[in-house]
């Protein structure tokens, strides 16, 4: 038989396993060794590795404890009472790991590598209302006598039949074990190996994390950058310590107040924009302080430099976020009307946005709504949803003006729907905001690090430069602050 023939100007395509040939690369390994444990959607995972042959020497067990008061007695009881949680799933691993490890002596198995996966989701309802979600993850050793390795996610289905959605839960995990075993050392190409053999529009990931000693580089920050990036989901959202949150879980049934900005550093408009709107938000009627949180939004073409990601620049603006006791979320968002239909999926309750003036009349602008079918007219419905205000910075004008929403100016055709909005009380102006510090801009303090010069440090917050010169943010060196003012 004869070698493949390749033409010159072939192109080199990945050859992806297909979903039986991934489950029998593990099975045929005989020293991958583990259990099943999926609660909600079927046993679709492990069915595959039945399938595929030779599953006697990977699978030890696999079960369902479909009954509460089962899954209860072999998990223990959730404080909340809810099953399909992160706290559920990563009890499901422990338990599951340690009990392969209590039952299977190491002295008769040196080389093995037990794994434990897991997951508890809900399928779509009988009504068809809630598409369902879960939690999916894996517990496992890459060297016999190494620390365990976990990857988790939290899921979304899109499709709406349970049966449809319970295979592609099966293919997703049998992608995910493989990838754990076999792509640990790439984790963002195992990222994307996870939608083999799946569309985006069967599933979404909306949260990742990696940890252990074979991830111990990796920043679930950057990966959850990636979700967002590969168009897996369209936000990610990270707390004040910075580590990875489910939007769902920090969003649900809360006020929301966001602000959208470059961040490219936080300056003291930022602060003082964020400061007087939050005040003014909880002076809203129903908006209650301990059920309000404020969102500070990125969106990914904020994060693109000639047309790339620039994950280090990313990095040093929610670092700096996060120092701040921020929120943060990724989004890939351009128009602000689907960021409050984002929130509008996890809350009914108050909302508002802060920006500028520029960022308003950029609003009014027709040509951001051409792919709507009903223009304009549509997305403004969308965006003023219930009861949302806009909270409104001023700006200084070209001959030093103080611009706010009784005399900037949008098109021609746009000034009757912004007077209507405005006489409606929906666009409200920011009164007591700080008029010395109308004249900082991100983009000039960003200018001034880059080119080295002194001068910047007081337009930004108290803490921040000290941050932005301790980690070298945004191309801070101190031999070029010295260069020059030689």
């Amino acid at each position: 038989m004869g070698t493949e023939i390749k033409l010159k100007g072939d192109k080199v395509i990945e050859q992806i396993p297909s979903i039986k040939d991934k489950a029998l690369r593990i099975n045929l390994n005989e020293n991958i060794y583990g259990t099943f444990a999926e609660i909600g959607a079927g046993q679709e995972t492990v069915r595959h590795f039945f399938r595929s042959g030779g599953s006697s020497g990977t699978i030890a067990k696999a079960m369902s404890a479909y009954d509460k008061d089962f899954s209860d007695a072999v998990y223990g009881v959730e404080s909340d009472g809810r099953y399909v949680t992160e706290n559920r799933l990563k009890k499901m691993l422990t338990f599951e790991g340690e009990l392969i490890e209590e039952r299977l002596s190491r002295e008769k198995h040196p080389n093995k590598l037990f794994f434990s996966y897991a997951n508890t989701v809900a399928t779509i309802d009988f009504a068809k209302q809630f598409k369902g979600h879960g939690w999916v993850g894996i517990r496992y050793q890459i060297e016999p006598d190494e620390a365990y390795n976990e990857i988790i996610l939290h899921i979304r289905f899109k499709e709406t039949d349970a049966r449809l959605q319970q295979e592609t839960l099966g293919i997703l995990g049998v992608n995910l074990i493989y990838g754990a075993f076999y792509k640990y050392n790439d984790p963002k190409r195992l990222l994307r190996y996870l939608y083999d053999h799946l569309d985006k529009d069967q599933l979404e990931i909306d949260t990742i994390n990696f940890s252990g000693p074979r991830f111990a580089d990796v920043d679930n920050r950057l990966m959850s950058l990636q979700l967002v990036k590969n168009g897996m989901t369209d936000a990610v959202m990270f707390n004040p310590e910075g580590k990875n949150i489910l939007p769902a879980a920090i969003l649900y049934k809360k006020n929301l107040l966001a602000f959208r900005g470059s961040f490219r550093p936080v300056t003291n408009v930022n602060l003082d924009m964020y400061e007087k709107s939050l005040k003014m938000f909880l002076e809203e009627n129903k908006v209650e302080k301990d059920n309000t949180l404020v969102v500070f939004e990125i969106t990914l073409s904020n994060l693109r430099s000639d047309g790339e990601i620039d994950e280090r620049d990313f990095m040093d603006r929610a670092e700096l976020l996060c120092s701040l006791g921020q929120t943060v979320m990724i989004s890939n968002f351009q128009e602000y009307y689907k960021v409050v239909e984002y929130f509008a999926n996890y809350t009914k309750a108050r909302m508002g946005l802060a920006m500028g003036v520029n960022n308003l009349v950029d609003i009014f602008d027709e040509k951001y709504y051409r792919h709507l079918s009903g223009g304009i007219l549509e997305a403004f419905g969308k965006l003023f949803y219930r009861d949302m205000k806009v909270f409104l910075y001023p700006m200084l004008g070209e001959n030093g003006e103080v611009i706010t929403s009784d005399n900037l100016k949008v098109h021609p055709r746009m000034k009757e729907l912004y007077k209507f909005f405005k006489f409606n009380g929906k666009v409200v102006d920011i009164k007591d905001y700080n008029p010395d510090i109308l004249n900082v801009f991100s983009r000039e303090v960003l200018k001034m690090i880059g080119q080295g010069k002194t001068g910047w440090e007081p337009m930004l917050p108290s803490g921040v430069a000290e941050i932005i010169k301790e980690h070298h943010l945004f191309g801070y060196h101190p031999q070029k602050e010295l260069e020059q003012n030689a």
